[in-house]
């Protein structure tokens, strides 16, 4: 039985809309800018022989995703509520559509924070080795840490994610500095000559691939949708914290690239694994290599806060809609989904322990690609079926930009399918099982709203 409904704020024992602007832009920023930029120039130079090819791709991938950006921040406004995807998929959809996306993106991010979390702990242990023994146990005292942050509050974990988002931003905007101002210094032999050396020519199969590391980068842009029903006033502010979170972030990504290409030849930064440590060692030896490792530090923290924070969305929102126990939809005094919390924290844990984590972080790609062309095709059929509905915001250049939107959607959905056919298998396991369980919950709970 398909029965949605526009859910509203509750006048007790909700969430509380107190959010504005600074956490809008430092949930977007705070979850797309860290360790990926510090990797991925290596796999973009790989493919690609010359700065202005580089340079070119990134602008692109970053093009793409603004449009991506403009054409879901209409469904947000249109849809101020908890849930992201799973919201619009709902409503669009219905109820069976709605529940597999919502429970698909969800595990997705409970394997992200396990991954990221073990990341952490593995970052911690190259600057204090004897913590190599133990990084699970630190992954683990990360994610309590990140519990009692959240049971303290929205104010407080908002006010959090917008304080480490601030001192990563600036972070980074110091490698750049550096890069630029001591790159006089890099012996000739390694910053200076030759730019295409032991580089393939450009191919368009390397572009393909290196657009599509390029995008990967870019992930965590959409965070600001999770968090529409605490803002304040989401007509204003979800367009500024999308578009603008966006826009800040391409601007970073292309500053990094600008440095390390002023640093190191491409044929360098094609062989790295980690271009921006090899960049930082050429300046300033092996303390230049510590200093990286720190920055990915700090860059993980308001990573991890905001998955924490998006995965509890998620399932309150099921749990308000009657698609989970009601119990998921519990909130504390100061804003925080409790059980939410719990239950996504646990599952981080278990994934920890038993190290399945890697297998959910590999199958993370395909769920996340489904999920954003489900959320892309609501949009359309929203715009079709209720043309009357409120939108303070337009995409942008409609239906062209959506359909630029879809159609890249599709193509990576297609490329990671073929791509990694087994875990694009577990990916459609996982989401059976969780059908499977939904459909053992009973129609009771399914109906009991309509």
């Amino acid at each position: 039985m398909r029965c949605v409904t526009t859910a509203t704020v509750p006048a007790r024992g909700g969430l509380q809309r107190i959010l504005g602007l600074a956490f809008g832009l430092a949930v977007v920023v705070g979850s797309t800018l860290g360790v990926g930029i510090l990797r991925t120039p290596g796999l973009v130079a790989a493919q690609l022989g010359t700065p202005a090819a580089i340079l070119a791709v990134w602008i692109a991938g970053g093009l793409y995703t603004l449009l991506g950006s403009v054409c879901l921040t209409e469904l947000g406004t249109m849809l101020p509520q908890a849930g992201g995807y799973y919201v619009y998929a709902r409503r669009a959809f219905g109820d069976t559509i709605g529940f597999a996306v919502g429970w698909t993106d969800w595990l997705t991010y409970c394997a992200v924070l396990g991954y990221i979390s073990i990341g952490l702990g593995e970052f911690l242990a190259v600057l204090v080795p004897s913590a190599a023994q133990i990084v699970n146990v630190v992954a683990v005292a990360v994610l309590v840490a990140l519990v009692a942050i959240q049971m303290a509050g929205l104010r407080i974990s908002s006010r959090f994610q917008e304080i480490t988002t601030a001192i990563k931003f600036v972070a980074f905007l110091v490698l750049v500095v550096a890069c630029f101002v001591l790159s006089r210094r890099v012996p000739a032999a390694i910053g200076a000559g030759t730019l295409t050396g032991g580089v393939p020519p450009v191919t368009l199969a390397g572009v393909v691939i290196a657009l599509q590391s390029v995008v990967i980068t870019y992930g965590g842009w959409q965070s600001a949708l999770y968090f529409t029903e605490e803002d304040r006033d989401p007509d204003r502010n979800l367009p500024r914290s999308m578009i603008g979170g966006v826009l800040s972030v391409i601007v970073v990504y292309l500053l990094v690239n600008v440095a390390l290409l002023a640093v190191l030849p491409v044929a360098t930064i094609a062989r790295s694994t980690l271009p921006a440590a090899d960049a930082a060692e050429a300046l300033a030896g092996v303390r230049g290599r510590q200093l990286i490792t720190v920055l990915s530090l700090i860059s993980l923290a308001p990573l991890l806060n905001a998955i924490m924070m998006i995965g509890t969305r998620i399932l309150f929102a099921m749990g308000r809609d009657r698609l989970l126990p009601a119990r998921a939809a519990a909130v504390n005094a100061g804003g925080t989904p409790v059980v939410a919390t719990l239950v996504t924290t646990a599952v981080a844990v278990a994934l920890i322990a038993t190290g399945t984590f890697q297998r959910l972080v590999a199958i993370a790609a395909f769920l996340l690609a489904v999920n954003y062309f489900v959320g892309c095709l609501a949009l359309i059929v929203l715009r079709r079926r209720e043309p009357r509905l409120p939108r303070s915001f337009r995409a942008w250049g409609y239906p062209w930009t959506a359909a630029i939107v879809l159609v890249g959607a599709a193509a990576f959905l297609a490329g990671a399918a073929r791509g990694d056919t087994v875990n694009a298998g577990i990916a459609l396991g996982l989401l059976v099982a969780g059908m499977l369980w939904r459909g053992a919950m009973g129609r009771r709970m399914l109906n009991a709203k309509c």
